[in-house]
C-alpha cells in the first residue's frame, strides 16, 4: 500500500531529536535557567579559576592536565569532556571524530564545576569546541560578572561571589605530527591491553577508533583545525590566551606553560582594581546592543518628534548629500552649517543616529564664534553676536577607483 502525499511528508520531516540548536544564547540560557531553578542561584558556586584546555588530538592534553593541576595546587580531578559523554549517541559521534552535542556538553560540564571539590580551580579539558560552546562560555564568563555586581551592590563589605578567572589553554602540533601520536597512541593501548588480558591484573585501556585508523585520525585532527581552532580565535579577545607549542619533550613543553602562565599573571588586575573599573561597562557589551536601541530611537523620533525628524531628513537630503556624492572617493566629508534647527539638541541626536543607521560615521562639532553685528558711530563700539557652527564630520566606505600603470 503506498503512502498517501501527507503521510509522505511525515515521514520524511526530520524528528525533534534530529534538530540541533545552534543558538548560543538559546542553549546557554535554557541550562543556566534549568540549573537555577533546580539549584537556586545563590547555591550555584562556581571555581574561582577555570583553565579550558584544548590543543590538537596527541597535543599531549592529558598529560599537561596534571602538571596545571600541580602548579595550581587544585584538588579536584582534570574534568574531561569526553569522559563525561557517555551516552550512546555521543559515543557514537565521538567515534566517528565528530564533536557531541553543545546543549548536552554544557549541561554536563556547569554541573560538573558546581561540584565543591573545584571551589578553587578546574582544569577542564576539551570545551570549547565549536563556535556555539565559545559564545556559550562567554555568555557564562558575563553571566558570572553580573551576578558579582549585583552581590557587591548588596554586600559592599564582603563579597561572596569570586572575579572569575577564565585562562584559555590552546596546545598545538601539525598534522603529521598529530595523527603519528594518535596512531602511536593506539599501538601502545592495543599491547598494555594484551598485557592486561594474558595477565588478569588491571583494567583494559579504553580505545578510540581514531587511534587505530589513519584516515580517522586525520579526519579528528581537521575536525580540531577548522572547527575548534577557528572558534577559539575570538576569545583572544576576552581572556587570557595562552598558545602553547606541544612539539617537543614534555620538559620543554611543560617549561613553556609556565613561562606563559608567569607572563599572563602579570598582565592581571587586583581583585578591587578590577571592581573599581568594573562599574565602566565594555565596549563590546555596548556594541553588542547598539544596533538594537538605534533602531528604539528611530522609532521613537518617529512616533514623538514627526515634524522634527523629517525636518531633519529633509535637510540631510537636500544640503548634506550633494558634498557627500563630491567626497565619495575618499569616503570623508566635512560640512559646517549654521541651519537653526539643529540649536534642539534632540535634532543633533536625530542627525547623528540617521547617519549611523545608514552606515556613517557621523561626529559633530559645535564652534561658537563672536561677529560683528552693528557699530555705534558716537562710542565708536562694535556690537557683536555669537554665532553657533555645527561642524559635522562624516566617514563612510570610499570608492576604489583602479588607475592604469
Amino acid at each position: 500500500m503506498s503512502l498517501n502525499s501527507s503521510e509522505s511528508a511525515f515521514q520524511t520531516r526530520p524528528r525533534v531529536q534530529d534538530l540541533e540548536i545552534k543558538d548560543a544564547d538559546i542553549i546557554f540560557n535554557t541550562v543556566w535557567n534549568e540549573l537555577a531553578a533546580e539549584l537556586g542561584v545563590e547555591k550555584m558556586r562556581f571555581p574561582k579559576e577555570i583553565f579550558w584546555l584544548n590543543g590538537a588530538p596527541g597535543a599531549g592534553k592529558g598529560t599537561n592536565t596534571q602538571f596545571i593541576m600541580q602548579n595550581r595546587d587544585f584538588t579536584g580531578a582534570p574534568i574531561i569532556i569526553s569522559a563525561l559523554l557517555t551516552g550512546d549517541e555521543a559515543k557514537k559521534r565521538m567515534d566517528a571524530g565528530l564533536l557531541a552535542g553543545d546543549r548536552e556538553v554544557l549541561t554536563l560540564l556547569l554541573r560538573k564545576l558546581l561540584d565543591p571539590a573545584y571551589a578553587n580551580g578546574a582544569v577542564v579539558d576539551g570545551f570549547p569546541r565549536t563556535k556555539v560552546q565559545v559564545e556559550c562560555l562567554k555568555l557564562f564568563y558575563n553571566k558570572l560578572l553580573h551576578l558579582r555586581s549585583i552581590a557587591s551592590a548588596k554586600h559592599k563589605a564582603k563579597n561572596h561571589i569570586r572575579k572569575p578567572h577564565f585562562h584559555i589553554i590552546v596546545l598545538f602540533i601539525d598534522e603529521s605530527e598529530s595523527v603519528r601520536r594518535q596512531l602511536n597512541r593506539g599501538a601502545k593501548a592495543i599491547e598494555k591491553n594484551k598485557e592486561i588480558e594474558a595477565s588478569g591484573v588491571g583494567q583494559p585501556c579504553n580505545i578510540r577508533r581514531t587511534d587505530l585508523d589513519p584516515e580517522a585520525a586525520r579526519n579528528r585532527y581537521r575536525t580540531f583545525k577548522e572547527v575548534t581552532y577557528d572558534a577559539l580565535q575570538s576569545l583572544n579577545e576576552v581572556f587570557h590566551y595562552h598558545y602553547i607549542n606541544a612539539c617537543g619533550t614534555i620538559t620543554e613543553v611543560q617549561d613553556r606553560i609556565i613561562d606563559e602562565l608567569k607572563y599572563q599573571s602579570s598582565l592581571e588586575l587586583s581583585q578591587s582594581t578590577f571592581d573599581r573599573l568594573s562599574k565602566i561597562p565594555l565596549a563590546s557589551h555596548i556594541a553588542r546592543h547598539a544596533r538594537q536601541q538605534l533602531v528604539h530611537r528611530l522609532d521613537d523620533y518617529e512616533a514623538e518628534h514627526a515634524e522634527l525628524f523629517e525636518k531633519v531628513v529633509n535637510f540631510i537630503e537636500v544640503k548634506f548629500m550633494p558634498v557627500i556624492h563630491r567626497h565619495a572617493i575618499s569616503g570623508n566629508a566635512i560640512i559646517n552649517t549654521e541651519e537653526a534647527v539643529f540649536n534642539d539638541p534632540i535634532a543633533l541626536a536625530m542627525l547623528i543616529d540617521i547617519f549611523s543607521e545608514r552606515g556613517y560615521h557621523a561626529v559633530i562639532d559645535v564652534r561658537q564664534k563672536e561677529v560683528p553685528e552693528s557699530f555705534d558711530p558716537k562710542t565708536f563700539k562694535i556690537n557683536t553676536k555669537m554665532k553657533k557652527v555645527f561642524r559635522i564630520l562624516l566617514k563612510f566606505q570610499g570608492s576604489e577607483i583602479r588607475r592604469g600603470r
